[in-house]
């Protein structure tokens, strides 16, 4: 019976990702947010078939949560969370109790729900799920900051909002509240969650450093994704917040001791990963829904959106003051993707019955809410986003496309009529005249993308990537090709698939000869600029320059007083353009303060010291350092 039952969830499990992959499919083909349509399947089986799944909150945090959890936090970079804490912090942790006690209050006020059972309703519904609104947001280019308040925002309201829920739940149960009490515990549930997770995360980052197989490295990652969990879960602290410190600090540190072949791979598990476990939480949150009792209790369900919309206000409006201004139309972006989605799920269905009647009022109100954000907000986020003009289409970027499609669909034409002509469906006359017509076009057509291009460099430098990533990934696939063949031993594959993946994580072509090519219209270059940037602002200096259209050569180089590598960069400058320069290293190139161990200069000791006699000092680092030459003659070569 037993072996029956594992085949019968293994039909249901294979049967549900079926549908979610076509699903994908069509979402793909008419631009329809992947999650919202999971959703939308899952209600039409509700309806249509009345599939039960039986699914329980331990299914949905232990096996389903980690893996969404650790791949945001293991994309997430530290440096831009770090600069975004206040307001995240603010947001993740006053808010979700700010959220609770909001609705809390109108849901108690306004359906004559007790005032602790709406407290935990007001729980329930504190965290945020921002998939579909992320996803949507790197879509259309949306500044990458709003993305990483709100992923930001999302890892840490998730396990704070399950720790308050747990909170309030014991009181519930058992009629006993001490505030002190309280926040300790709170200070404990989350602070050794996130310390396990820390120090999880060193440990395994520290073990791929020393290993030297992407798939054993892979796995470290998923052993350590489900095992912050459950070790945090074992010693009663929270599982959710110790994978987020561990994807932390396993993609910040991790990748440091990867390959480049052992990094893309546990990208794209983790991507893939990350798939799946959306894949099936969002169908399941379809077909869990039950319409009668929806309909039963419309009015409280009703009133809970409305008190969860109000909380939401009451969090952005109030809460994202400190830190970096942000900006009102950022604000209102916040506000509405504050989607409801897994945890909110997880939790409803981890009720306990002692709750009585009151459980299945709270358990629908928590579905009603969670559809109306992902159907009502989720859907119309990009028309707010539009409404506010914060899609970041390049206009030179959308004139550029309508040139080379213009382009492309002429010679298109171009070529069929060519076959006309060879199949003799159309007279000598009409093909020479249609023919010249064709030809002018395509001429006046390719000028104008030339001036475009040579006007606007950022434009070939885009195209120039974008075509290079190409390349390379056509040198990876043929290179695949003959290791399977048997063509190449598999010391040549690695070594070569090493050279083509370290490539493919340039951010700029770095070829011999891709070099942009200035125009014999451009200014002449008037001064030599002798730059020295900061390693790890290489990627995006290297952007700027290029998208700032001067010419430019870098050179790895140490220095400073901590030794440690920099760029040097040689830039070709016209007259006039050396403030536009500055101004753009500026903004790409960041200053840092890091801290060093160095002895106290204290008598009589003696090198090397313990550790406990070292002290931190910081050292600034970073920035950018430049030296202006004159030059007499420019050329290319």
């Amino acid at each position: 019976m037993d072996g029956l039952n594992l085949i019968l969830i293994e039909e249901a499990a294979i049967g549900l990702f079926l549908i979610a992959t076509l699903v994908g499919i069509a979402s793909k083909r008419w631009r329809v947010p992947y999650t919202l349509g999971l959703v939308l399947v899952g209600l039409a089986l509700a309806l249509i078939v009345h599939v039960e799944v039986p699914l329980t909150a331990d299914l949905v945090l232990a096996l389903l949560v980690p893996p969404l959890v650790f791949e945001a936090a293991f994309h997430l970079p530290m440096d831009a969370l770090l600069r975004n804490a206040l307001p995240v912090t603010l947001l993740a942790v006053p808010g979700v109790v700010l959220t609770m006690a909001v609705v809390g209050f109108l849901v108690s006020w306004g359906t004559g729900l007790a005032l602790g059972p709406a407290m935990l309703f007001g729980a329930l519904v504190a965290a945020t799920d921002p998939v579909a609104v992320v996803a949507l947001f790197r879509e259309l280019g949306v500044p990458k900051r709003l993305q990483v308040l709100l992923e930001g925002e999302s890892l840490f309201n998730d396990g704070t909002a399950i720790v308050v829920f747990q909170l309030v739940l014991a009181v519930l149960l058992t009629g006993r509240f001490d505030l002190a009490e309280s926040v300790t515990a709170f200070v404990r549930v989350a602070g050794g969650g996130f310390m396990i997770g820390l120090v999880l995360g060193g440990v395994v980052s520290a073990l791929i450093a020393r290993v030297d197989d992407h798939l054993i490295e892979t796995a470290l990652t998923v052993v350590l994704a489900y095992g912050a969990y459950l070790a945090a879960e074992q010693v009663h602290v929270s599982g959710v917040l110790a994978v987020v410190a561990a994807g932390l600090v396993n993609g910040n540190i991790g990748p440091r001791g990867m390959r480049p072949t052992t990094r893309i791979v546990v990208a794209n598990f983790w991507e893939f990963a990350a798939f799946v476990a959306n894949s099936f939480v969002f169908l399941l949150i379809g077909l869990q829904v039950n319409f009668p009792a929806m309909m039963h209790y419309l009015p409280q369900i009703a009133w809970a959106i409305l008190a969860v919309l109000v909380a939401r206000a009451v969090d952005v409006y109030l809460l994202t003051w400190a830190g970096e201004p942000i900006p009102w139309r950022w604000r209102h972006v916040l506000f509405w993707g504050g989607l409801r989605g897994a945890i909110s799920l997880a939790l409803a269905l981890g009720l306990p019955t002692a709750l009585g009647e009151q459980r299945n009022a709270l358990q629908v109100m928590a579905f009603g809410v969670v559809l109306f954000t992902l159907l009502a907000q989720g859907s119309t986020i990009g028309l707010l986003l539009r409404r506010l003009r914060m899609i970041g289409r390049d206009p030179l970027k959308e004139e550029y496309e309508l040139y080379h499609a213009r382009l492309i669909v002429t010679r298109a034409a171009q070529e069929h009529l060519e076959k006309l002509h060879q199949q003799g469906m159309i007279s000598p006359q009409t093909w020479r005249v249609l023919k010249a017509l064709l030809e002018t076009r395509i001429a006046n057509l390719e000028e104008a993308l030339q001036n475009l291009l040579q006007h606007h460099p950022s434009l070939q430098a885009q195209e120039l990537l974008q075509v290079r990533r190409d390349l390379l990934q056509v040198q990876r696939s043929t290179l695949q090709d003959l290791f399977q063949a048997g063509a190449i031993s598999e010391e040549t594959y690695s070594t070569l698939a090493g050279e083509i993946d370290t490539a493919l994580e340039e951010d700029l072509p770095v070829w011999p000869g891709l070099m942009l090519r200035r125009s014999p219209k451009a200014p002449p270059i008037r001064h030599l600029t002798v730059a020295i940037i900061h390693e790890r602002d290489r990627a995006n200096a290297f952007r700027a320059l290029s998208e700032l259209g001067v010419p430019f050569a870098a050179f790895p180089s140490v220095g400073g007083y901590l030794r440690r590598a920099n760029v040097t960069l040689l830039i070709g400058l016209p007259e006039g353009q050396e403030a536009a320069l500055v101004e753009t290293l500026r903004r790409h190139c960041r200053r840092r303060v890091e801290f060093v161990q160095v002895a106290p200069q204290v008598r009589g000791l003696q090198l090397p010291l313990p550790l406990p006699l070292l002290r931190a000092r910081p050292v600034t680092v970073g920035g950018a350092t430049l030296f202006l030459l004159p030059v007499e003659r420019y050329e290319e070569v």
